[in-house]
């Protein structure tokens, strides 16, 4: 027997899918072949010319008034934790509550590609890239640091120090959070450009909220501009911790004194030619290459510490810091100034949302670029790549670097004491044999890390304003590159004494724009997810086949077949009674 809809509910499905003549059904995917873009190659005069606009005047800004751009950004930082600190905490939680439940639900089966593509890249390939994403510089700078300052001198109101509060706090800074806010914008991105076809910018993942009109218009381009600032900074910020790193490994191998910013300014100076360079040569094998022996010479970094560290100690910090991180999990998603006043407020903007602000002004830089190798995956299986095969990684390192650092700070060697959190990676090295080598060795890690990076971001900012093209010009990629270079020494500048704090006060202040934009990032998913064909095609299937079996149980008892014909208007009383709710399944 057959299930029928009729014209009417025909018309309702098209109307509801804005569907005409020349499209496609609702339940039907359109096959994307290429990506496509809006003018791709033609820069965007507005959002490059408002984000250049800005970038010169804070540079300028930052060069010729550095005290007052000091007290102007404390000022903007004391009301923005203040007054938006609980919004970051929120939003964190909430993008891992979001991704996790997008992969455990009916959406979780949806490709991001074509129905029936198989991925672009093999798994270990594809696991392997997003290793170059995302955090080489930050493990390298806090792989020692962040885990022994929370022994040291741990969370207000977490009590006396212990290397599981240590941990935990340490893990909930560098696993599932991130990258669950690398994972909203990774997946609404490869969903429109893979599934839906449309072009590699933020703006036009908010099609189904706003409209294409709004998306192309002023609006969409407003999205555009603050994705490119917060990424702008984000990037920068990673620079920033990059100089100050060599710097300190600078004067552990020369001997020198203590570096000053000059040397730091020279530093990023060095950093930023070299990215910007291999951001414009078009030698993608080559720095292919550079990456994957920036990869290898990090396992043998952290093979070198494991074996000649405590080994049985790391190996124990495994489970328990698992088992601390999941059992305070509640308690530190919680953390507010109002559960500490002005001590939980300052301890809060040093680490917690300074994480979650860096992260989010990354997003736009990491989330295309975990898109754009994900083709072909589900987002069941995007989510649980991105999700956690990365904070599997973090936690081996983290447990390596800082449960050795941890170790020899309880065994009497005043690691955290030694020098400034840059420095203390040296001095774990210090304390081991070839520490010379081991030293340079880190140097050449940073260096790389960040200029296979950075010149990825200069791009992405590239091709933000040149409309979502794949290969942007060489003057944008220049000019965002030099400005990435020069908003990283005026935030060192601003730092003064304490750079580390410019980079975080300022890195706070950019994200805090693009955080409002990732709300209407995760609706807007939602909203387009809801009417992927395949969901079309699961709803008609419930209700076809239910009705179909009442209609064939009620006429025909057991004795029965189901079959699809195309209906008329001339179909029996029966049909029609039995009919599929097309019209409510597009709803």
């Amino acid at each position: 027997m057959a299930t029928q809809v009729t014209p009417e509910q025909h018309e309702q499905v098209e109307t509801h899918g804005v569907r005409h003549e020349d499209e496609v059904h609702p339940a039907l995917n359109r096959p994307v072949n290429d990506v496509s873009g809006r003018a791709p190659g033609k820069l965007d005069k507005v959002v490059f010319g408002v984000t250049a606009a800005l970038a010169v005047g804070f540079l300028i800004w930052g060069f010729v008034n550095t005290p007052s751009l000091n007290t102007a950004s404390s000022t903007a930082l004391g009301w923005t934790v203040t007054n938006m600190g609980w919004l970051f905490v929120v939003l964190a939680s909430a993008f891992v509550i979001f991704v996790i439940w997008l992969a455990a639900s009916k959406f979780g089966n949806i490709p991001l590609g074509n129905d029936g593509e198989e991925p672009e890249f093999r798994t270990v390939s594809w696991i392997a890239m997003m290793f170059s994403a995302g955090m080489g510089i930050g493990l390298m700078f806090f792989g020692v640091s962040e885990p022994l300052s929370h022994f040291t001198a741990p969370p207000p109101g977490t009590g006396d120090p212990s290397i599981q509060t240590a941990m935990a706090t340490t893990l909930f800074h560098w696993t599932l959070h991130p990258w669950a806010i690398y994972a909203v914008v990774g997946i609404a991105i490869a969903y429109g450009v893979f599934r839906k076809g449309r072009s590699q910018l933020i703006s036009s993942a908010f099609i189904p909220l706003i409209g294409e009109k709004r998306a192309n218009g002023p609006g969409g381009r407003v999205i555009d501009i603050l994705a490119i600032f917060a990424t702008l900074f984000g990037s920068a910020a990673s620079l920033g911790l990059g100089a100050l790193q060599i710097g300190s490994g600078l004067t552990i191998v020369t001997g020198l004194g203590e570096v000053g910013n000059a040397v730091l300014v020279g530093v990023i100076a060095l950093l930023t030619v070299a990215f910007v360079a291999s951001a414009v040569s078009g030698v993608a094998k080559g720095i292919q290459w550079l990456s994957n022996i920036n990869m290898v010479l990090a396992l043998v970094l952290a093979l070198f510490v494991f074996v000649l560290g405590p080994t049985v100690a790391i190996l124990n910090l495994v489970p328990t810091a698992v088992g601390s991180y999941f059992q305070d999990l509640a308690t530190m998603s919680a953390r507010t100034d109002a559960a500490g006043g002005d001590g939980m407020a300052t301890w809060l903007s040093g680490w917690t949302v300074f994480y979650w602000a860096w992260w989010m002004s990354w997003a736009p830089f990491v989330g295309m670029f975990i898109a754009r190798i994900s083709r072909g995956r589900t987002i069941r299986q995007f989510v649980t790549g991105v999700l956690f095969v990365p904070s599997l990684v973090s936690l081996v390192w983290f447990a390596i670097f800082g449960g050795a650092a941890i170790s020899m700070q309880q065994g009497g060697t005043d690691l955290a004491g030694q020098g400034s959190p840059e420095g203390q990676l040296f001095g774990l090295l210090g304390e081991m044999p070839l520490s010379v080598i081991t030293s340079v060795l880190v140097i050449v890690l940073v260096g790389i890390f960040f200029v296979s990076g950075a010149d990825a971001a200069s791009l992405v900012m590239g091709a933000l304003s040149e409309r979502g093209t794949l290969e942007p010009s060489r003057p944008t990629v220049i000019f965002w590159g030099v400005a990435t270079g020069g908003v990283a020494a005026v935030m060192l500048l601003v730092g003064g004494d304490t750079a580390l704090t410019g980079l975080q006060n300022l890195t706070i202040l950019a994200a805090l724009p693009f955080a409002l934009v990732m709300i209407g990032l995760a609706v807007s998913l939602v909203k387009d997810l809801r009417h992927d064909p395949m969901i079309v095609r699961q709803k008609y299937a419930d209700v076809a086949v239910e009705q179909a079996v009442v209609s064939g149980v009620t006429q025909h008892g057991d004795d029965f077949a189901i079959s699809v014909e195309k209906t008329d208007d001339s179909a029996d009383g029966h049909s029609n009674d039995y009919a599929n709710k097309a019209g409510d399944i597009a709803r």
